[in-house]
């Protein structure tokens, strides 16, 4: 259900951003509907294909969240898909953004449909040529810094048939504007054979689509005999007006869908192929955390009874699921510690992640840093508002080795790297 239209202006230095929106009074579980600020800032993107970015502030990728808000949004939107669809259901997701909010939504979808299939889209190649990495298809993302996405099929045959057998795709992605990314994937879905797809339900916590005329339309065209729904927490319609004679951008090469000369090391499925269980490898990570974090150097500076007082965990690209579950385990330590020692002051546990995109400071962006990616593709890697100073402890993340981190991190005493075993 949604409300009246409200109208708001962003001014960026590239220029001036339009906004007509509605508030979705069904999305709120037991709390008050997310209005616009609850969800979104505005940033200029490094990118020509489109000047301005909107910034999640419940997606823990741009900006700092702790993990109990994050984890309402994504409970809040699973809530929104509704019951009694065909089975069997894909909860597919759209890195690298998406990978976190993929999972979190599939995750929540499971108290309704226990056996829904995750799988995220990746640009990371697998290194391994053997069977089971098997591509099933790629697809574009036209507007996006790095456009082609690559989708692994399942080596388990009965997870590939149930695969190949999905009647109910459900999209998962951080925004939508024109259809044309659902449109991309599903197409390629059917064309790498899953033929027998009966709905689509494109889920994103803000589709920009209100508004526009023949956008169904056209989707019922591309894709024939698919009832196609959306759902979101927040809907609206965006204009983009050009500064007069503004500066030409360069953008950084991020558009790589390489393996990377590090090896991913073994952190379980939790959706770059298939998987009914999302939380496959979560135990083993979370044992390498807790024997570094015991040994940790710089424990020193905190009883090694008590957690800091600031905490912030990053993932690290696509490799945000398994993360964000630490960030969560973390802030329920922290608030059985607070209990425990009878305090309302808990220690603050927030979630971010590196990333491949390019974003200018100012608005939204008030920091940047920028290092060498830790997949061994000699990329260039942001962190967006995140002064390192200003933590106690840094828990980064990584699915390769300890040593492919940056030469910035290691020399941070406040950090403490997390990494697989290989």
């Amino acid at each position: 259900m949604l409300d009246k239209q409200h109208n708001t202006t962003i001014t960026l230095p590239r220029g001036t951003l339009e906004l007509t929106y509605q508030i979705n009074n069904a999305a709120g579980n037991k709390h008050s509907p997310y209005q616009l600020d609850d969800l979104l800032g505005f940033a200029q993107r490094i990118n020509p294909k489109r000047a301005f970015l909107f910034v999640s502030k419940v997606l823990g990728r741009h900006i700092p969240i702790a993990p109990r808000i994050m984890r309402r949004s994504f409970t809040d939107l699973a809530t929104l898909v509704p019951d009694g669809l065909p089975e069997p259901i894909l909860v597919i997701g759209m890195a690298e953004t998406a990978v976190g909010l993929s999972a979190g939504v599939h995750q929540a979808l499971q108290t309704r449909y226990p056996k829904a299939l995750l799988l995220n889209s990746t640009r990371h190649a697998q290194h391994d040529d053997s069977s089971k990495d098997t591509l099933l298809t790629t697809f574009s993302e036209d507007h996006s810094h790095a456009s082609q996405h690559l989708i692994y099929q399942s080596s388990n045959h009965v997870t590939q048939a149930q695969l190949r057998a999905s009647k109910t795709l459900i999209m998962v992605d951080d925004e939508a504007s024109t259809g044309n990314t659902c449109m991309n994937v599903v197409s390629a879905l059917r064309n790498a054979g899953l033929t027998q797809l009966e709905q689509v339900h494109l889920t994103t916590l803000v589709d920009w689509s209100l508004g526009q005329t023949g956008m169904d339309d056209t989707l019922a065209e591309r894709l024939p005999d698919i009832d196609f729904s959306r759902h979101h927490l927040l809907a609206g319609a965006w204009q983009w007006t050009d500064a007069p004679n503004p500066e030409p951008i360069t953008m950084p090469s991020v558009d790589s869908t390489a393996a990377g000369s590090q090896p991913l090391g073994h952190t379980g499925n939790w959706g770059r192929f298939p998987t009914l269980d999302s939380t496959d490898g979560f135990a083993d990570y979370l044992a390498q955390f807790q024997q570094r974090f015991t040994s940790f150097e710089g424990q020193a500076a905190f009883a090694s009874t008590n957690l800091p007082k600031k905490i912030l965990v990053l993932g690290s690209n696509e490799f945000v699921w398994l993360p964000f579950l630490l960030a969560e385990w973390l802030e329920s330590q922290a608030t059985r510690q607070a209990q425990g020692q009878n305090t309302e002051e808990a220690s603050i546990v927030k979630f971010s992640a590196l990333t491949r995109s390019p974003i200018a400071t100012g608005a939204a962006i008030t920091t940047m840093l920028s290092f060498t990616d830790n997949y061994g593709l000699g990329m260039t890697n942001f962190i967006y508002n995140v002064n390192p100073d200003d933590w106690d402890l840094i828990v980064l993340c990584v699915e390769t080795s300890a040593d492919s981190v940056d030469e910035m991190w290691k020399g941070l005493d406040n950090v403490l790297i997390v990494s697989p075993t290989l």
